[in-house]
């Protein structure tokens, strides 16, 4: 995995603008830990920083390759998954290679196919390749958006990055948010409108799209979407479809040359995993795989059941890792080390989250990457499998907004009245939740509860898991350490969304299909374990400790976060016993300590990366 940027401009001799190159290649350190590269032409210019996973010497980017009278050079971020046999496609079409990178396959499969390239790709990706003589470039993002990309349009420059802070680092893009910008934060925030920057006038490119930009204009295009048609396969079939597609993937993704691990929970989808990785090394003659866990200082104390968290994972953890035979590693933190990741997750997505279950994740990584530089996730096989509390209860699946923010009421009433009036919170989230059902691919003569999951799946897809894609992403590659998802594969993905509800939940139980196609690879007290999501913590000093910060940032007369609170709303509610406060405003996870630490990212936010509200 890498961190690009890069820089257009049509009217403009940029070639001699290393520095601007340097400073946006900087800012994607964290990403691209192992080397740097700065590329620039009169009208063109890119920078790339490496994290070197596949090919330490053939690799090297910005990467030029000529073809017939054409020159080519490619900034890529990602990973392709079958590299070997686009490799394979391409040598029988007479191209040879210099390398074994998959970075060279891609953009010899751009020489050879143009924009349809993509259609060809499996993998998690976002590159821009200049073509020299015609002076264009060409952008695209993987199918499911595992990988960032940015971009904006100041006056003649089209400047682009992997995070924002790559754009932010180019003197042209200003941290300026207006109404649209603040209704993401305060409104639908920790979540993010699909193509929203945040920032004015800064895009994210759609996942799943291509953007060609020329002198005559810039045009995107969808190159892939969901189909829905009637699902075919009976019971049995269906079931050994689902093995056969993630077994690939899991096999497929395994592939590196340095070491790969995977992060276990104990949970269905991590074990799932971890169980088929630990066999393919013990086919390959490997050592056995490493396998991670997180969680908490104190939490075997304070741990309590509620609706979203029936168990505590560690025990599970350590049953599944003896049952694999991995070697398992325990990573723990407590209450100073969560309350330390807030700037750091902060700075990580450029924007408010998750807030500790963000900085969790950071300082989770973080110890993994001591030991490997890949690791494989189950993140995302809730949204295409159907695993969420959201898909089973009625009052979800009844709720005219987004499952995750029925609550938005309970954030709500802490803002003041100026920042209800400009941004009108419930009336945007509802406008962006009609949007995404405006998008659903329906199904003919589909109908009652049938037609509803329909649109709980694409709205799951497309508005849920992004979020917690760009926090999986962004809290990795702050330490150069590559997480990949095999649940994400856009096969199994599209072949499972046309599976009927009955058939996902066959056995009367969420993900019942999943745990029917996972027999006899995964023993059965693992498979009809009850959910349980990423594990935070339920010690009540984090509690404390943010309530009283966020108290002491409404004392600061400076603070930019007070105009946008009710402050005397705040300090009340601050004053009652919170630990028996129930208040799940976001998610699963997000919870009376998280809105309070949320609250202190944004004031962090506008100070350190001096926003601007115009």
């Amino acid at each position: 995995m890498c961190g690009i940027a890069g820089w257009i401009d049509w009217q403009t001799d940029i070639s001699g603008e290393t520095e601007i190159m340097r400073n946006m290649a900087q800012s994607l350190i964290p990403r691209g830990p192992d080397s740097e590269g700065i590329w620039t032409t009169r009208h063109a210019a890119f920078a790339h920083r490496r994290l070197v996973v596949v090919d330490p010497e053939g690799g090297v980017q910005p990467m030029t390759r000529s073809y017939g009278e054409e020159t080519y050079t490619i900034v890529y971020n990602g990973e392709l998954y079958n590299t070997e046999d686009l490799r394979g496609a391409l040598l029988a079409r007479g191209h040879c290679f210099a390398s074994t990178s998959d970075t060279e396959v891609l953009l010899v499969s751009y020489m050879e196919w143009g924009p349809e390239c993509v259609e060809k790709l499996n993998g998690i990706y976002a590159f821009a390749i200049w073509k020299h003589n015609e002076e264009s470039v060409f952008m695209a993002r993987d199918r499911i958006g595992v990988k960032p990309l940015f971009y904006t349009q100041c006056g003649t420059s089209f400047i682009f990055g992997s995070e924002l802070k790559a754009l932010l680092a180019h003197p042209a893009v200003q941290p300026e948010i207006r109404q649209e910008g603040l209704s993401e934060i305060f409104a639908l925030g920790p979540a993010r409108t699909p193509g929203s920057g945040v920032f004015h006038n800064v895009f994210e490119l759609l996942p799943a799209s291509y953007l060609l930009h020329t002198r005559h204009g810039m045009r995107t295009n969808r190159y892939w979407t969901l189909d829905s048609h009637t699902h075919e396969d009976d019971m049995e079939t269906t079931i050994t479809k689902i093995r056969e597609l993630l077994s690939d993937s899991i096999r497929r993704q395994l592939i590196a040359d340095v070491p790969v691990c995977t992060l276990l929970s104990g949970g269905l989808d991590s074990s799932a995993i971890s169980a088929i990785a630990a066999q393919a090394f013990k086919e390959e003659g490997k050592d056995a795989l490493h396998t991670f866990s997180v969680d908490y200082v104190g939490n075997d104390v304070h741990f309590r059941p509620n609706e979203f968290q029936p168990n505590a994972d560690a025990p599970w953890a350590k049953r599944v890792s003896e049952f694999i035979e991995s070697i398992h590693h325990n990573i723990y933190f407590d209450t100073p080390d969560l309350i330390d990741s807030l700037d750091v997750a902060l700075h990580a997505r450029d924007l408010p989250g998750m807030t500790d279950i963000d900085g969790s994740l950071y300082l989770f990584c973080r110890e993994i990457k001591k030991h490997a530089t890949v690791a494989l996730s189950g993140e995302c096989a809730d949204e295409v499998f159907g695993g969420y509390p959201w898909f089973h209860r009625t009052e979800a699946l009844n709720a005219t907004v987004f499952p995750w923010a029925r609550n938005i009421a309970d954030k709500t009433r802490f803002f003041s009245n100026d920042l209800l009036a400009e941004v009108n919170p419930e009336a945007y989230v509802k406008m962006r939740y009609q949007e995404a059902l405006d998008e659903v691919p329906r199904l003919a003569g589909e109908e009652g509860l049938d037609k509803r999951i329909r649109e709980m799946f694409y709205l799951n897809l497309t508005r849920w898991m992004p979020t917690l894609l760009d926090r999986k992403d962004r809290m990795s590659m702050a330490v150069g350490l590559e997480v990949r998802v095999p649940f994400c594969d856009h096969r199994l993905v599209e072949y499972m969304w046309n599976v009927p509800w009955a058939m996902k939940t066959d056995g009367e139980r969420e993900k019942g299909i999943l745990r029917k196609a996972l027999k006899g690879i995964l023993p059965d007290d693992v498979l009809y374990r009850l959910k349980s999501p990423y594990p935070k913590t339920h010690n009540p000093s984090y509690l404390t400790t943010v309530r009283d910060r966020v108290l002491a940032i409404l004392d600061d007369t400076t603070s930019p976060l007070t105009p946008f609170v009710n402050a005397a709303t705040i300090r009340e509610f601050a004053k009652q016993d919170l630990t028996k406060v129930h208040m799940p405003w976001f998610g699963q996870l997000m919870n009376v300590p998280q809105f309070f630490a949320y609250l202190i990212q944004i004031d962090a936010w506008m100070r350190n990366y001096n926003v601007t509200v115009k």
